[in-house]
C-alpha cells in the first residue's frame, strides 16, 4: 500500500497544483484502501502542508518576489483552516458534500465568464481586495473541514481579481500551506493520524508538486482554463455520485 500511496500522492498533487482539486484523486482512493474518513482527511492535510510549501518556495525564488504580500491572505487562510478542522467532527460528510457542490458549481460558472484581457504585468493586481477576505476565509475553513476543490475555488478567486496564473499559483499554494497547517494541528489533537498512510502520501505529494511547478510556466491561459473546467466538472460529478 505504501507504493500505491506514493503514486496517488504524486498524481493528485500534480493535478492539484496546476488546477486545484487534487483531493478528488487521493481522497476516494484512500477510502477504497480502507482508510477511515477522518484519517484520510488528516493524511491529505499533512501531505498538502508540505507539498504546498515546497512548491510555493520554488515559485517565490524563481519569480524573485517578496514574502510580505502573502502574510495577509495567509493569516486569513490559517484562521480558516483552524476553524474548519475544529468543526469537522460536528458536520456530517453529507452536509460537507452539499456545501462543496454549491461552491464548485459557482466556481465552474465563473470559468465561463470572460476575464479582463488587458491586465499587463506592470499593473497586475498585487493584493486581494479586503472585500474578498470572507470568501478566502470560507475556502480555508472548507479546506480544514474536507478539502477537495478548495484549490480550484481559490485559484478562481485570484484569477477573477486580476492576478496572473503564476502569481495565482503562488498565493494559492501559500494559502493552502497555512490552511492545511491549521487543520493538521486540530487533527493531531483529535488523534486521527495514521502515519503509515500520511508519510507515503506526503512523499508522493512533494514530488508531484515539484513536477507541476516545472510545467506551469509553459502552460497558456486557455490550457489552464480548460484544465480547471475539466477537473471541476469531474469533481462535481464525483460529489453528486457520492451524495446519491
Amino acid at each position: 500500500m505504501m507504493y500505491i500511496l506514493i503514486l496517488v500522492g504524486f498524481a493528485a498533487t500534480f493535478v492539484g497544483t496546476l488546477s486545484g482539486s487534487g483531493g478528488m484523486i487521493n481522497f476516494p482512493i484512500m477510502l477504497l484502501l480502507g482508510v477511515p474518513v477522518h484519517s484520510a482527511i488528516a493524511a491529505n492535510k499533512f501531505a498538502n502542508m508540505f507539498s504546498s510549501f515546497s512548491s510555493f518556495f520554488v515559485l517565490l525564488r524563481r519569480n524573485d518576489t517578496k514574502l510580505a504580500p502573502y502574510f495577509i491572505t495567509g493569516s486569513i487562510s490559517l484562521a480558516g483552516g483552524i476553524c474548519g478542522g475544529l468543526i469537522a467532527s460536528a458536520i456530517s460528510r453529507e452536509h460537507l458534500t452539499i456545501i462543496a457542490l454549491v461552491l464548485l458549481t459557482g466556481a465552474l460558472f465563473l470559468t465561463f465568464i470572460k476575464t479582463k484581457k488587458d491586465v499587463q504585468p506592470e499593473i497586475e493586481t498585487k493584493q486581494l481586495s479586503p472585500r474578498k477576505y470572507p470568501y478566502l476565509f470560507g475556502i480555508g475553513a472548507y479546506d480544514g473541514m474536507f478539502g477537495p476543490g478548495q484549490g480550484t475555488m481559490q485559484m478562481q478567486l485570484f484569477l477573477r481579481n486580476g492576478f496572473t496564473y503564476i502569481r495565482t499559483l503562488s498565493f494559492t499554494r501559500f494559502n493552502t500551506f497555512l490552511s492545511c497547517t491549521g487543520a493538521v494541528f486540530t487533527y493531531l489533537w483529535a488523534g486521527h493520524y495514521m502515519w503509515g498512510v500520511a508519510i507515503p502520501l506526503t512523499i508522493g505529494s512533494i514530488c508531484g508538486a515539484q513536477a507541476a511547478i516545472k510545467l506551469a510556466p509553459h502552460l497558456k491561459t486557455k490550457q489552464v482554463t480548460i484544465l480547471m473546467r475539466t477537473v471541476t466538472v469531474m469533481l462535481i460529478l464525483q460529489l453528486i455520485i457520492q451524495w446519491g
